[in-house]
Parts: structure tokens; C-alpha cells; sequence
């Protein structure tokens, strides 16, 4: 079995921790939230295997703080967390659910309690359907009312936070729930989608800007990153694999850091994003303190069979590495070249590995808790982040996903990312052998 790094193999002031997000472990029909687009999209057929949902997750509502005691346990520095929208405000906007500022409340404080920093991620998917009514991520409008949200709930936690993200992976908010129909709320409409990929970014800036108001500091941006490869040497793959890099990967960061989206997508979604959008990047650009990077595989990719296929005419193909029980690729490599190219545009800014982590194969065979394959894939990508540092790139955190087993979005509750597995039927907790290996290799000398 590999052995992780020791938290002594990097530098005194690195930061471990572990994430997890609302929605996904809370246990949505409890303490007074409102509907979510993942509600309605999980109660279509077809859209969610078992037509499972967030109702009960992992009860984490009522069971934080032993979850909490299960952080320090393990000797994370940090946890990552996000506020669910609709339990601060069940319908998106107006009076505030009480209930749900007092649970982040109790959550930031039994975090310090115990000596662990909370990092506050706003928004993790869970839109509330009466904003979905409205147009959600296609409404311009939405940028306000992200806003007012962010205000409402970081006026009550922000003074203890130790860091705040306004949205969890762009790419997944716009594309993968608008082009590819994935998440919710499923769309397949390139308009849809031009809309919200760049609303995200301005609720984004608009969320950065009045945490600023607050006097908050220690504010960043999280995207996910993909590596993506062309199938072959030919101009055809080549092309495709930059086109989908420019849409996963550059288009965000660039957005954020520069004021400026790719040219391989404004030649896709320029005819649909909205009017005078040039203009809002005065607000995207709001000042950051940190880039988060959230890691996971690369993807294979070669341009379509048809010459007439409309933008962005590419094709994904299958990998030859061996794979998660995502159908992942696990691809160390290519969180190195994140390392390595993400300083070009964010510069001298702190980098922190925000998310990287697998579902597990070996645990479904036999003994839940056995997952050598997930320390391996932790070792193999916390090796990679000790590279980049002693190559001079600042990074200067590295959080698992997750803390939990929990609701995997539309595969449901298979797919486990946990270090500690979750009985889904008693929600009994039991920590896996990567969460004994990581208690292992934080233990303060």
C-alpha cells in the first residue's frame, strides 16, 4: 500500500483540509429550507438514478457535530463547507429562514470550538426553485439576488470565516446543467448557456464586492479544472482538445483574472450572451486573494464524424488509464499542469487544491472501509502538489473530497467519495482506512 506524505514533507505554514457541501450531506427537508432545482430535477424521471435526492443525505443537519469532531480527528486544519440558498432564504430571496442562519451559526462556532478554520463556500448548487421560475441562471437578475444572499448570510458568519468563496465550480453551474443537461436544471439550449456562464461570473464579482463592504478578506474563486487531451496527433484532435480546455478551464479563470473569455468560446456563444456584456467585467474582475483549484482526471477528445456539426463539434473518447468508479481517468499529471499554468493567470496569488479526490472501486467489494485504491490516488496528487511547491509555485493548501460518502448529484448515493463511509440507512459514520492514513500523515510531530 502507498504511503501519503507526512504533513512534516511540506512547508510549516501548508494548510490541510476536507470539504463537503450542503446539499449534498445536510438532509434538505429538515429545519425550514425551501425547494431547490435539484428537488424538481431529482422528481423527473430519468434525470437522477433511483430518483434520489437530498432530503436525508447524510443527516448532517442534526449530526454536525460529530461530523465536526470527525474533521479534527483526522487533523485537518481546515474544513470546507458551503450554505445552502434555499434553507437562508426558502424562496431565493425576501425574509430569511431563521433555523437556517442559526445552523450556520452553530457550524462556524463548533468549528472554532474546536480549532478548525471554517472556509465558507456560498453557493453549491442548491438554487431555490422560485429564482429556477424566474429564469435562474439564464435572469441577469440574478446576480442581485445572489448578492442580497450573500449579504444576508455573510452579515451573520462572516466575521469568523477564515476564507469565503462565492460559487463551487462554474463549469458545472453553467455548462454542465445548461449544454449538456447533467444537472439541473437540465437544460440542452446554447443560448441558456452563454447566459449562464457569464451570469456566474458576475453574481461571482457581485458577491466579492459586497463581502469587501463587510470588511471581509480572505476571498477567493474556486474552479474545477479538466485536463483535456487530444485522441491522436492530428490538427482535428488538437483543436478539439483546445476548444474543450478553452471551455472548461480557461474561460473562467480568464474571465476572473483578466476580463476576457477565450476566442475558441466566444466563437460558439458570442450571438447569445447578453447585451452590453462587456461591461460587466468591471464587477467579475473584483480583486481575489486566492485561486482554488478542484481536480479530479482529464478527458480524451477528437473533433466530430459530421464537417457540419454545429460549435463546439468535438467528441470525447474513452482513456486507456485505469479508472474511479466515476469512470474516471486517474491522471495525476495533469493536476501538475494546473499547478504550473493557473500562476499565468492569477500571478503570485496563493493556490489552494480546493477539492481532489475518487469514488472508490476496492470498497465496493467487500469491507466499505477498505480503500487502498483512494489512498493511492491521494499519495500519487499530494506528491504532485510537493513538486509544484519546491518548483516555486505558491501553493499553500490541499483539501480531500469529502469528508463524507454522501448524495453524488444524479448518480445518487453510489458513487462514495467519503473517507468515512456513511450507512445511508442508519447514517451511522465509519472512518475508512484513508481517513487512518491521513490521521497518520497530519499528526503534528
Amino acid at each position: 500500500m502507498k504511503m501519503l506524505p507526512h504533513r512534516t514533507d511540506f512547508p510549516s505554514d501548508f494548510l490541510f483540509g476536507t470539504a463537503t457541501s450542503a446539499y449534498q450531506i445536510e438532509g434538505h427537508a429538515k429545519g425550514g429550507a425551501g425547494r431547490t432545482h435539484w428537488d424538481d430535477f431529482a422528481a423527473t424521471p430519468g434525470n437522477v438514478a433511483g430518483a434520489e435526492n437530498g432530503a436525508v443525505a447524510c443527516g448532517h443537519l442534526d449530526l454536525w457535530a460529530k461530523d465536526l469532531d470527525l474533521v479534527k480527528g483526522a487533523g485537518f486544519d481546515v474544513y470546507r463547507f458551503s450554505t445552502s440558498w434555499a434553507r437562508v432564504l426558502p424562496e431565493g430571496r425576501g425574509t430569511p429562514n431563521p433555523a437556517g442562519l442559526d445552523f450556520y451559526d452553530r457550524l462556524v462556532d463548533g468549528m472554532l470550538e474546536r480549532g478548525i478554520k471554517p472556509a465558507v463556500t456560498l453557493y453549491h448548487w442548491e438554487l431555490p426553485s422560485p429564482l429556477s421560475d424566474l429564469g435562474g441562471w439564464r435572469n441577469r437578475d440574478i446576480a442581485s439576488w445572489f448578492a442580497d444572499f450573500t449579504e444576508i448570510i455573510m452579515s451573520r458568519i462572516g466575521d469568523r470565516v477564515w476564507s469565503a468563496a462565492p460559487i463551487n465550480e462554474p463549469w458545472c453551474v453553467s455548462w454542465l446543467s445548461h449544454f449538456e443537461g447533467h444537472h439541473a436544471p437540465g437544460l440542452r439550449d446554447i443560448r441558456a448557456t452563454a447566459r449562464a456562464m457569464h451570469h456566474v461570473l458576475l453574481a461571482h464579482g457581485r458577491a466579492i464586492e459586497v463581502m469587501r463592504g463587510l470588511g471581509m478578506s480572505n476571498l477567493g474563486a474556486v474552479c474545477n479544472m479538466e485536463f483535456a487531451a487530444p485522441v491522436d496527433d492530428s490538427a482535428g484532435a488538437q483543436r478539439a482538445a483546445l476548444v474543450q480546455d478553452a471551455i472548461y478551464n480557461r474561460f473562467f479563470l480568464s474571465g476572473i483574472t483578466k476580463g476576457t473569455y477565450p476566442t475558441e468560446v466566444l466563437e460558439g456563444i458570442e450571438p447569445y450572451l447578453p447585451p452590453g456584456w462587456q461591461d460587466d467585467f468591471a464587477s467579475i474582475t473584483a480583486p481575489i486573494d486566492w485561486i482554488g483549484v478542484n481536480y479530479y482526471t482529464r478527458k480524451i477528445y477528437g473533433p466530430v464524424d459530421d464537417p457540419s456539426a454545429p460549435w463546439p463539434a468535438t467528441r470525447e473518447h474513452d482513456g486507456p488509464l485505469p479508472k474511479t468508479a466515476m469512470g474516471w481517468e486517474v491522471y495525476p499529471d495533469g493536476l501538475a499542469h494546473f499547478l504550473k499554468t493557473v500562476p499565468e493567470y492569477t500571478g503570485s496569488l496563493p493556490i489552494y487544491v480546493t477539492e481532489n479526490g475518487m469514488a472508490g472501486l476496492v470498497e465496493r467489494q467487500g469491507d466499505p472501509t477498505h480503500d487502498p485504491d483512494r489512498i493511492a490516488y491521494l499519495a500519487d496528487h499530494m506528491r504532485v502538489v510537493q513538486d509544484a511547491i519546491a518548483g516555486g509555485v505558491p501553493v499553500k493548501g490541499y483539501f480531500t473530497w469529502s469528508l463524507l460518502d454522501n448524495y453524488e448529484w444524479a448518480l445518487g448515493y453510489a458513487p462514495r467519495f467519503g473517507l468515512v463511509h456513511v450507512d445511508f440507512e442508519t447514517l451511522t459514520r465509519t472512518p475508512k482506512a484513508s481517513y487512518h492514513a491521513l490521521r497518520k500523515a497530519l499528526t503534528r510531530p
